[in-house]
């Protein structure tokens, strides 16, 4: 085995570990901070398939913003998960029906790495062959996501923000006679 397979194993098997470990898990802090390391582990993991800029995500929204959010929440909330009011029925059959939707989509899509799929005759090839005269970035991510999907990306960045606001004010109200 060459020391990439060695790499990709040994995260991959950390990242069961974390899953193993975050079901186990009472305290809500531990349970943040273990999905933060489950994050820095996909980011490197992303990084040995030599998708950087898929790994650069996972480790800033992941891992940075995403565990900063929780902490802050948990701050406010408290420590301690709360017992369940309702049973354990209606979790399942909601991620039951959800993973037979996400399945069912997939369905109809080419086979892994068929060069004959829409996505390699397309617009692909034209990124590949024209980013860098049209756009003037040699980097093909970049100028795909700064200038082909310009718009998509300041979409996400407003969805970013609009759920940082909400969450914000969530956590701001207060229950009882004060303010709501």
């Amino acid at each position: 085995m060459d020391i990439a397979t060695i790499v990709n194993f040994s995260l991959l098997t950390l990242m069961i570990l974390i899953v193993v470990v975050l079901i186990r898990l009472q305290s809500l802090l531990a349970i943040a901070l273990s999905s933060g390391i489950y994050s820095l582990l996909s980011a490197g993991l992303f990084v040995t398939m030599d998708a950087v800029d898929v790994a650069f995500t996972e480790a800033a929204v992941g891992a940075g913003i995403t565990t900063v959010l929780l902490l802050g929440a948990i701050a406010v909330t408290g420590r301690k998960q709360t017992v369940s009011r309702h049973g354990r029925f209606l979790p399942l059959a909601v991620i039951t029906i959800t993973g037979a939707a996400l399945i069912y989509g997939t369905l109809d899509m080419p086979p892994f790495g068929d060069p004959g799929a829409p996505i390699h005759t397309h617009v692909a090839p034209h990124y590949l062959t024209q980013s860098a005269e049209e756009i003037g970035i040699p980097n093909v991510v970049t100028s795909v996501l700064a200038s082909y999907r310009g718009y998509d990306t300041l979409g996400e960045v407003i969805v970013i923000f609009t759920a940082a606001v909400g969450v914000l004010l969530l956590l701001g109200r207060t229950t009882g006679s004060g303010r709501k």
